[in-house]
């Protein structure tokens, strides 16, 4: 094993006399080409070209010797010092950091970032960073080969977002680009590089002071009502007989929307599900073959301070165009609409249905689509709790199906 392994951010700079120390003392030396290059690197120290992190600690583990592993940015923010420190390699690391990647392209931009969400874009998780991108007003992507700026203005279209594409940072080929989502993918891009992805519907005063976590808003739009699966009162209009409280917790509770999902709102009435699915961080696609449905949840959406794209159309067919969904609510268009739906292979779908018939008929089809179906008769009293008398019963199925298959 290694005598002392330490990592060196490097951010362009010149390096500090801890890494120009642990540079002279090394005997073996990881990093990129551009890294290895540095005249600071020992010429007698064995040299290994970083590629797959994993390989480069085994390598560490069997040198005798002192090594140092070269690394852009802050080594320890999404870097390789979480590897180096995995269990299996037994690895006792020393970290000189640097100004991570993130910092620097906020720094070009002239923004603060303590708003920001941060995400990295592989191969496999560029969709879920994309609703990320779609779910927030502003966010840095760290992205990799083949999951760059143009793949994300493809995958995010539908909505507006501005890219800085920040690239080659603290090299002597940086550039800081301004385009538009949808211009994206009309350039090639360079390798590393940070986009900072701006956009989407603002409410609320900017506070002077910002905010007080890492990755919120930092405006004081008045705060959201404690509680899910709220009353009518919340929200602009009358509910449909597949919004009610006790049947939107329901549906909330099977899906589980999450920050990196896609979720779609089908028949979204009031807006009331696509509020509440945003808040808890995923992203929603909101269809509605009425306007006034549609602007009732245009409306809603800004009221809670959350994105929302929304689609004014006919179900299925308007589905066709839209992105690959994690999670579904069908809200109105019964058993055709979720069979084409259930085509689309969601992780999770959810349904209501008035009688037994139409429930027995949705489930069916989720069913032969490869689903385990869970079917539930709720019914809720409201009581008048001044004379403890009823003041209105409702009564639904509520249909619910899992994809084996799809993560959970």
């Amino acid at each position: 094993m290694a005598d002392r392994v330490t990592v060196i951010g490097w951010d362009g700079s010149p390096l500090t006399a801890a890494a120009r120390s642990a540079l002279g003392a090394a005997t073996l030396v990881a990093g990129a080409a551009h890294h290895l290059a540095l005249p600071e690197v020992p010429e007698r120290a064995e040299r290994i070209r970083l590629g797959s992190v994993s390989l480069a600690a085994r390598r560490i583990t069997g040198h005798r010797g002192t090594a140092v592993v070269l690394a852009d940015g802050d080594p320890g923010f999404f870097g390789v010092v979480r590897t180096l420190r995995a269990p299996e390699y037994g690895l006792e690391v020393e970290v000189v950091p640097a100004v991570s990647s993130v910092a620097q392209a906020f720094a070009r931009a002239g923004m603060p970032w303590d708003d920001a969400q941060v995400v990295v874009a592989h191969r496999r998780t560029l969709r879920r960073a994309v609703n990320v991108c779609r779910a927030h007003t502003k966010v840095a992507v760290l992205t990799s080969p083949g999951a760059g700026p143009a793949e994300l203005g493809l995958l995010i279209e539908g909505v507006h977002r501005t890219f800085v594409i920040c690239e080659e940072l603290g090299t002597d080929r940086e550039q800081v680009t301004v385009v538009t989502s949808d211009k994206a993918a009309d350039h090639t891009w360079r390798d590393p590089n940070v986009v900072i992805v701006i956009g989407g519907t603002v409410t609320g005063a900017v506070s002077e002071n910002g905010g007080w976590l890492a990755g919120g808003d930092a405006r004081e739009a008045t705060p959201a009502p404690r509680g899910w699966a709220l009353p009518a009162a919340e929200y602009d209009g009358p509910f449909g007989e597949g919004e009610t409280e006790l049947l939107r917790a329901a549906q909330l509770a099977r899906l589980g929307p999450r920050t990196g999902d896609l979720v779609w709102d089908i028949g979204c009435g009031s807006g009331a599900f696509t509020a509440e699915a945003a808040r808890f961080g995923a992203a929603v696609i909101a269809v509605d073959r009425d306007a006034d449905a549609c602007a009732r949840t245009l409306a809603a959406a800004r009221n809670f301070g959350v994105q929302a794209q929304i689609v004014h159309g006919t179900a299925p067919h308007v589905l066709e165009d839209l992105p690959e969904p994690d999670v579904v609510r069908v809200g109105g268009g019964g058993a055709p609409v979720v069979s084409a739906v259930a085509d689309r292979r969601p992780a999770r779908i959810v349904s209501h249905a008035a009688t037994r018939d139409e429930a027995e008929l949705i489930g069916r089809d989720l069913t032969e689509h490869g689903y385990d179906v869970e079917c539930a008769l709720l019914q809720s009293v409201e009581l008048d709790t001044r004379v403890w008398t009823e003041k209105e019963r409702t009564v639904g199925f509520l249909l619910s199906g899992r994809l084996p298959d799809r993560h959970p």
